[in-house]
């Protein structure tokens, strides 16, 4: 006769499944298992480490989302809604701006009224790429765009060396890749691969950038060499904004001002002397100034300014604008915020201005949530990106600033500026949508 020993009594055997056994069932354990390890009920019975299994769905979209983080509405809604509305304002801006000179080169094409609505067409096509784009980029997490980075830098390199080879010169800016039909800026491209690759390098060196050769290296050699290809091209003005982009990520990443202040210095010097060597620049710095007007400088600034002022508080119209009618060149692009304000006056201008201040507030709102430098370097930079380039337009309009070929942004015709923008958009929306969070308050 077999007895129990005294102070324990046997269990019953537990019965599991094949697929249970080799670890790929849903069957839950749910007591100790054959081998009498103990191991609690839910753990993984295959490594012996005691982690929780995790199905592949939810493994895939913590790789995607990263983990611990709690889903949030405001900030990812605020910036969205933002961004859309924006984007739908340029579409109808671009559409009523650029119809007459559509016209134009209508009536003296074969095409007739096919060529009426060709600008604002390819606008709307690169606005729904820029859109997918958006939706697609949102989806990813840091880790994903931490292994982008050196690939981004290197590829943008490449594009701007290609544009120094075969590219196209407009307006004495040489910043552009025609393929067949399609003509890109592969700038834009390279300014959300500045805002991922500074935040990348930084975010690794921690507290090491407050020391000055660890924000400098390799930080400014890097950007400059992007910077300079920009430069070796003529487009002063899309170098301004990448001198921000730098800026900005090394005060998100904590360098000490004393070094920011001397590199603007330095950077400022350096437009300073780009300006004076090169006529056209010089020319729109006196035009500015309203140095010499003799020969048609003041033109297209004057227009502009009667533009806004003819728009009054409420404006003329949507499509009645005058000024677009040959008095303001390519108003479709750079100067697009005179006829938004011409034809819909003060009130309008300031719904533009408005809902970039709303971007640019739920912008700062993630980026203080964020405990990850790497996250803050990357919303900071694209922050003073977009925000940054929208008041250099409007300066540049209002005639606070020369005329430097800056495009507002998600307004402006162009394809290249309006899909790299949503873009970046999609990098704000990713970190938006999963914050962390909020400490507990003492009570």
């Amino acid at each position: 006769m077999v007895t129990t020993p005294t102070g324990s009594k046997r269990k019953p055997a537990l019965r599991r499944s094949p697929a249970d056994i080799a670890g790929t069932g849903k069957g839950a354990v749910t007591g100790p298992d054959t081998a009498g390890n103990g191991r609690s009920p839910g753990k993984d019975s295959t490594s012996g480490t005691g982690t929780k299994r995790v199905p592949r769905r939810e493994r895939f979209l913590v790789f995607l989302e990263g983990s611990g983080r709690s889903a949030t509405g405001s900030s990812y809604y605020t910036i969205l809604g933002a961004t859309l509305a924006l984007t739908v304002i340029g579409l109808m801006m671009v559409l009523s701006a650029s119809s007459v000179e559509s016209i134009a080169a209508a009536a003296g094409s074969d095409a007739g009224a096919a060529t009426t609505f060709d600008l604002f067409l390819k606008q709307s096509m690169f606005a729904a790429a820029g859109v997918v784009a958006m939706l697609g980029l949102s989806r990813l997490g840091p880790r994903q765009y931490r292994w982008f980075a050196w690939p981004l830098y290197f590829v943008g390199v490449i594009l701007l060396g290609l544009v120094l080879v075969i590219g196209k010169e407009v307006n004495g800016n040489k910043n552009w890749i025609e393929i067949g039909p399609v003509t890109g800026q592969p700038s834009e491209a390279v300014k959300l691969a500045m805002a991922i690759w500074f935040a990348a390098v930084l975010s690794r060196k921690g507290a090491l950038v407050t020391e000055w050769k660890h924000a400098l290296i390799p930080v400014v050699p890097g950007g400059g060499l992007l910077i300079i290809l920009v430069m070796a091209g003529s487009d002063l003005g899309t170098v301004i904004i990448m001198g921000m982009i730098m800026l900005a990520a090394l005060f998100f990443a904590g360098s000490p001002m004393r070094f920011l202040g001397a590199l603007f210095a330095v950077a400022s010097a350096g437009a300073l002397l780009m300006s004076v060597v090169s006529s056209n620049r010089s020319n729109r710095i006196s035009a500015w100034l309203k140095l010499d007007c003799s020969t048609g400088l003041c033109d297209q600034s004057n227009a502009g300014m009667y533009a806004l002022a003819s728009g009054g508080w409420l404006g003329v119209g949507i499509g009645q604008s005058r000024q677009k009618w040959n008095w303001i060149p390519e108003a479709h692009n750079d100067f697009i915020f005179a006829i938004i304000g011409e034809e819909f006056g003060l009130v309008g201008t300031l719904v533009v201005v408005s809902l970039f201040a709303v971007l640019a507030v739920a912008t700062v709102r993630v980026t203080m949530r964020h405990t990850d430098p790497f996250i803050r370097i990357v919303c900071g930079s694209i922050l003073v990106w977009i925000v940054g380039q929208a008041f250099v337009n409007i300066a540049m309009v209002t005639g606070l600033l020369p005329v430097i070929g800056v495009p507002l942004p998600f307004i402006s015709y162009g394809g290249s500026s309006l899909t790299f923008t949503l873009a970046a958009v999609g990098v704000l929306l990713s970190f938006a949508r999963k914050i962390p969070e909020s400490e507990p308050t003492a009570p």
